[in-house]
């Protein structure tokens, strides 16, 4: 049995671009992407915090240190400039491959700079 994983997230990136006339993707910042474990191309999930629209669509690679999140496409629809988003990728293991299994978590300032990183998300308080 396999189960599908949280391989990586970038939490709380803030949305520089929202291009609707160009091939669908996300543009990425190329230090956040290499950071999280993100390849080009890959699927990735979107989460927007500011109004609660999902969509999956794929990673692009922007210039290093640019801070771009471009959301692309028809994805562009689902979101606005400054805009908080989550995106995440997802990866299938199994059980033995679980035991030694951390997710990379990578945060950013309103910039889209890293702040900081982590390996396990903090306990809900209730």
């Amino acid at each position: 049995m396999h189960l599908n994983m949280l391989k990586c997230k970038i939490h709380r990136a803030t949305v520089t671009h929202a291009e609707l006339n160009y091939e669908g993707s996300i543009a990425i910042d190329g230090i956040l992407l290499d950071a999280a474990g993100i390849r080009e191309y890959e699927q990735i999930h979107a989460w927007d915090i500011s109004n609660g629209e999902r969509f999956v669509t794929y990673a692009l690679r922007a210039e290093e240190g640019s801070g771009i999140i471009s959301v692309n496409g028809s994805a562009a629809r689902r979101v606005s400039t400054g805009d908080l988003i989550i995106i995440a990728a997802f990866v299938g293991l199994s059980e033995a491959e679980l035991a030694k299994y951390q997710p990379d978590l990578v945060y950013v300032d309103s910039n889209n700079i890293i702040t900081h990183t982590n390996h396990a998300i903090p306990k809900q308080a209730a």
